[in-house]
């Protein structure tokens, strides 16, 4: 019996210590096409949540408390057969040190991601070649939350999944599917991981790293500073604007930062670069000029 509990205590060992990477929610919305069979959204929502969740992506050892939290949110536009037209979003956030709230990181919304998927096919990646969309788009984004997780806790550390997912782009490109290409004006996958990895717009993720580490993990010790380093790393996203009108890296940012931003600045002590702040905002993210207006 004293056996049997060791055995069972040490399995539960193993799995703790052998944790995959992500906590990853996924969801399948199919409301618009009730009419067809809506099995194959169960077993596909099903399928995608044990791909992301048990595979291994990176060669870390990640404690269960350490797993990225992350949602991957699929509209069904329209359906065809085994032919899916989607939008698709992603969201992930982090822990704030000291702390038991979660900052976002990401909160992107990709609105051209259509796939083939017959019930019970298996989700197999070839890193070498391409060979569904669904799955290239999956690793793709699972590859930028590991990045920009990474970087926002030591600079430039998401180096090698960033990588990872401008492979996975460069593979998936054979398809000709216009989010992988190089299309002017268009934001895409494309734009998004070779912006990401531009040594020209580096300032972003010297920004993540800025905001959150230096910034938001300081918060329980010295609010003060974290506050004005907040500020600063705010104020630095304009190196973008006036780098490329129109970035499409600050929008990422502000997508996942805009509301967080207010509730800092709308209360506690004041800083004092808080009008320079309001400016760049107005400045560089005029769409959400309507929230600005709540910082004092």
């Amino acid at each position: 019996m004293r056996k049997l509990v060791f055995l069972f205590a040490l399995l539960l060992l193993t799995i703790n210590t052998n944790a995959q990477e992500l906590n990853c929610l996924v969801n399948i919305n199919y409301n618009q096409v009730q009419g067809s069979n809506t099995q194959v959204f169960k077993t596909l929502q099903q399928a995608l949540a044990e791909f992301i969740n048990q595979t291994k992506w990176t060669n870390r050892e990640v404690k269960p408390e350490e797993r990225i939290n992350c949602a991957m949110n699929i509209i069904i536009n329209s359906r065809n057969d085994n032919t899916f037209d989607a939008d698709l979003q992603i969201q992930s956030t982090r822990p704030v040190y000291g702390a038991t709230y979660e900052t976002p990181l990401l909160n992107i919304r990709d609105n051209d991601f259509n796939f083939s998927y017959n019930e019970f096919e298996p989700l197999i990646y070839n890193i070498n070649s391409f060979d569904s969309n669904l799955v290239s788009t999956i690793v793709f984004y699972v590859n930028i939350i590991l990045g920009v997780d990474a970087d926002s806790f030591k600079l430039k550390a998401g180096e090698p999944y960033l990588k990872e997912a401008q492979n996975a782009m460069l593979q998936a490109q054979q398809s000709g599917l216009s989010s992988w290409q190089n299309v002017v004006g268009k934001q895409n996958r494309f734009l998004l991981i070779d912006n990401l990895l531009s040594s020209k717009l580096s300032d972003f993720r010297i920004g993540i790293y800025n905001y959150h580490r230096k910034g938001l993990d300081n918060f329980s010790s010295n609010p003060t500073f974290a506050k004005q380093t907040v500020e600063d790393a705010v104020i630095y996203m304009e190196n973008l604007f006036n780098k490329t009108v129109g970035n499409y890296l600050i929008r990422v940012f502000f997508d996942a930062k805009s509301d967080e931003i207010v509730n800092i600045y709308s209360e506690g002590p004041k800083t004092r670069k808080l009008n320079r702040l309001t400016k760049v905002l107005q400045k560089i993210s005029p769409n959400n000029s309507s929230k600005w207006k709540n910082i004092n």
